[in-house]
């Protein structure tokens, strides 16, 4: 069965971050994951973020996405409100065995990354022919 592990902790991951204010750790970056037909998508909401600074990178199980947002604003300016979070994300999902990490694709477009995995040919169901005993006959479907 193939199937997609995440960090368990990413809420609170989150939460902390937003109550803390840990600059100094990489902020995570909102997700979707589903299933569609051979492969299975992963969208990551990434507004602001120029193309250049998008990494992705697949090792052994892992996917790891890193991206960084600059701040716009110049050096000495003085905010009245900075809601809009600057700095570096990163996501690192760990997948399993039955996926093809050597044909992963990603696109960025309108603020969205886009990651496809495909199922690892292994890994797809497959039909098995059944024997009928001594006969060596085949029985088929």
């Amino acid at each position: 069965m193939t199937s997609l592990r995440f960090d368990p902790f990413r809420d609170f991951d989150r939460l902390a971050s937003e109550v803390w204010g840990t600059s100094r750790s990489p902020r995570l970056m909102p997700m979707d994951a589903y299933r569609d037909g051979d492969s299975y998508v992963l969208r990551f909401d990434l507004p602001g973020i120029q193309p250049g600074s998008l990494d992705v990178v697949a090792e052994k199980n892992t996917l790891t996405v890193r991206a960084e947002r600059k701040p716009e604003a110049g050096e000495g300016v003085n905010y009245v409100v900075a809601e809009r979070p600057s700095g570096t994300y990163s996501r690192q999902i760990v997948v399993g065995d039955g996926l093809n990490l050597e044909a992963v694709k990603a696109d960025y477009n309108n603020g969205v990354l886009t990651v496809s995995i495909p199922v690892a040919e292994q890994a797809k169901p497959r039909r098995i022919e059944v024997g009928l005993g001594e006969d060596n006959k085949v029985l088929t479907a």
